[in-house]
């Protein structure tokens, strides 16, 4: 059997899923929130998480790292693999999804059959992307921003000042200027909201 927990914080959404996952005989699903993830998996244990690539993660430490960062190995710490669900037009959520060890990839539009592949691929411990999904690990691939400047920009992005980033980053101000400098330059942007505008309109937010 194989234990699924199932990530997302809209309800429906995440109860829908459930239920199509739960008509399978060889998978077990429970569901919880990005809130309650890290304490459900120590409760349940899964094989695999399944998680929208778009939870939230602007400190860099969402759901994702969090889940990434459990302790590996024996006993109840052991990290569950990672299947994340994404969009080809959104190469900024797959990329941090990458760099969170994801071994999985569906694209949300996919088939429940698809999903359902790509878990007992995942729970193999074998890689599994949707061949949908190619074209946006190929953007991915081309973002200009390093994961700090996409944390920076994300709670820019979420209307934080920059004393306000500076203590959720736990960097300094001068530090959070230099970063969206850089950023602004790098995006070719004229100011900063000019570089969230970018952005969001590259699939990088």
């Amino acid at each position: 059997m194989i234990r699924v927990l199932l990530v997302h914080d809209i309800c429906l959404f995440r109860w829908a899923l459930a239920e199509v996952l739960d008509r399978e005989n060889d998978i077990d699903v429970s569901a919880a929130t990005t809130r309650d993830a890290t304490d459900r998996v120590r409760a349940v244990r899964p094989d695999v998480c399944v998680v929208d690539a778009e939870s939230p993660e602007p400190t860099g430490q969402g759901i994702l790292r969090k889940l990434s960062k459990l302790a590996k190995g024996k006993g109840p710490g052991k990290s569950p693999a990672l299947l994340v669900l994404g969009s080809a037009h959104r190469p900024g959520p797959l990329r941090r999804a990458f760099e969170a060890e994801a071994l999985g990839y569906v694209d949300k539009e996919a088939s429940p059959v698809q999903l359902t592949t790509g878990i007992r691929q995942v729970a193999a411990g074998k890689r599994f992307i949707d061949g949908s999904l190619g074209f946006g690990f190929l953007q991915a691939a081309d973002i200009p921003l390093t994961r700090r400047e996409l944390s920076v920009l994300s709670l820019a992005a979420e209307g934080s000042s920059v004393s306000e980033i500076a203590g959720v980053l736990h960097l300094s101000t001068g530090t959070v200027r230099n970063y969206m400098s850089a950023i602004t330059r790098k995006t070719g942007a004229r100011n900063r909201v000019d570089a969230i505008r970018i952005s969001r309109g590259e699939g990088w937010l």
